[in-house]
């Protein structure tokens, strides 16, 4: 039997405020553990939240980017559960009326876009972080508990059960990050836990419209993580129902090492949850002018750039598209566009050189002023430099952030050409290499190649490659 495989996602977003959702501590990460806490987040008595009027506006911020349609009222409740990173036994959340509800990101799967649809948006308050002895919780001999985490303001996005594969899901949350990177919500980054996925994974028989019983996967810490555990667990559903089992409603573990999920627990429902209106909050409560003055604030969002990038620079799909997915690197290139108008040659090196150099090297393009950039362009379109020495700067221009021109007059790394300069190289050259000589004159191109290269070796790369392919077709 064929089955489809139906995927809901929970994503988790940490909202990038000062300070936590119903309290003044901070949310710096990376401070001495459990040094961020006071009596309200920490849920001691006679201790009461008070709202954090800049996670409200990120939260509906985020909603506005995502089209969910935010309510003038909404109100926050109790999830009710233990749990060692939860020091009051209670997450304040949002249960049965969120701050939005709705919305639809649309992504490109196989070559097509489409649109995935949104349940709800809603803001909670973050639980604590376990650190595990050893690699993971599984066979672990103790956990220690950090609560500086707990009480920042979370912001959780729940999607329909509508994509269907690990890779869609991966997809998914790439164009998802983007969206709230531009929006200024969030850092995003999930080797922090500022963004985290959750997965709902079901199999019906294709065809179907009923819902197969689903599993939690949990512990997906990167886009990678997400598609490999997702496939994996496709994989294990497929062979529990072939050999006539049922799936079980369950949370997983996603063991990194292993690959593999690993049953935790039963899963639980909304009503172990007892869910009740948080008595210490009054209902949120939103004037239209606040929700629409968001709204008009909201930057270009990256659908919107790439459309923009391709009619205002002429682009290619392709290139637009990595040009909005970095935004520093989109940012780079509309900035070096302002001052070199010539866009084709522009976004070759950036999407090639650089970006290959700013990977080697660790650095991002923010670290590069675009006008050296420019400089180095039009060195090379002036004449006064070659294409390998122009790539040779660029690889020191990420390290160091020097000029281009400096660098040129201070090595005297000028281009080499003109007869006077070139022809003794090339017929000394010939004259050593009588061997290349007479393969070129058989019609081996490759040993043209050869000569050119004994001459740029001993200029260094200076030497104009087309003038020296010219000369010895001529001397041969």
């Amino acid at each position: 039997m064929k089955y489809e495989v139906v995927i809901g996602l929970e994503i988790h977003v940490e909202l990038l405020t000062a300070s936590k959702l119903f309290c003044g501590c901070s949310t710096a990460f990376g401070d001495e553990p459990n040094s961020n806490c006071c009596p309200v987040c920490l849920g001691l008595p006679g201790s009461l939240p008070v709202f954090n009027r800049r996670a409200i506006e990120l939260a509906v911020t985020a909603a506005l980017a995502l089209n969910s349609e935010v309510q003038l009222t909404s109100r926050f409740d109790r999830k009710n559960y233990f749990y060692p990173d939860l020091p009051k036994a209670y997450q304040v959340s949002q249960y049965d009326r969120p701050l939005a509800r709705g919305g639809s990101l649309e992504v490109e799967f196989n070559g097509g876009r489409r649109g995935v649809g949104l349940e709800r948006v809603h803001l909670e308050e973050e639980a604590g972080k376990l650190i595990h002895a050893g690699d993971s919780i599984i066979g672990a001999g103790y956990s220690l508990v950090d609560y500086n985490r707990a009480g920042i303001p979370l912001l959780e996005i729940v999607t329909a059960p509508e994509l269907h594969s690990g890779r869609e899901a991966r997809l998914f949350l790439e164009d998802l990050r983007t969206v709230l990177l531009y929006s200024g919500v969030s850092d995003c980054k999930m080797e922090e836990g500022s963004l985290r996925c959750d997965a709902n994974i079901s199999l019906r028989p294709e065809g179907s419209s009923e819902l197969g019983t689903k599993a939690e996967v949990k512990n997906m810490n990167s886009f990678r993580s997400v598609e490999l555990a997702l496939d994996y667990e496709v994989k294990r559903q497929e062979q529990v129902l072939s050999g006539g089992g049922s799936v079980v409603q369950e949370t997983c573990h996603w063991d990194e090492e292993k690959k593999q999920t690993i049953a935790l627990r039963g899963k639980e429902g909304s009503s172990d949850y007892r869910y009740f209106p948080e008595p210490d909050l009054l209902p949120l409560v939103l004037e239209s002018d606040f929700i629409q003055n968001l709204g008009r604030s909201l930057p270009e969002l990256p659908a919107a750039r790439q459309n923009r990038l391709r009619d205002q620079y002429g682009l290619e799909r392709e290139e637009a598209f990595l040009l909005t997915a970095n935004r520093e690197l989109g940012d780079f290139f509309e900035e070096a566009a302002g001052e070199y108008n010539d866009y084709r040659t522009l976004v070759n090196w950036i999407q090639g050189d650089l970006l290959y150099q700013l990977r080697e090297s660790g650095k991002q393009a923010e670290d590069l002023e675009p006008t050296l950039l420019v400089k180095l362009l039009r060195l090379l379109d002036e004449g006064s430099i070659n294409r390998p020495v122009a790539k040779e700067l660029l690889a020191e221009m990420v390290q160091t952030g020097a000029d281009p021109k400096k660098l040129v007059r201070e090595r005297g790394l000028e281009r080499i050409s003109g007869l006077e300069s070139l022809l003794p190289l090339v017929e000394q050259v010939i004259a050593e290499n009588p061997e290349a000589v007479e393969n070129y004159r058989r019609g081996k191109e490759k040993a043209l190649a050869f000569l050119v290269g004994k001459v740029m070796a001993m200029t260094k790369g200076r030497a104009d490659p087309a003038e020296l392919n010219r000369l010895f077709k001529e001397k041969i």
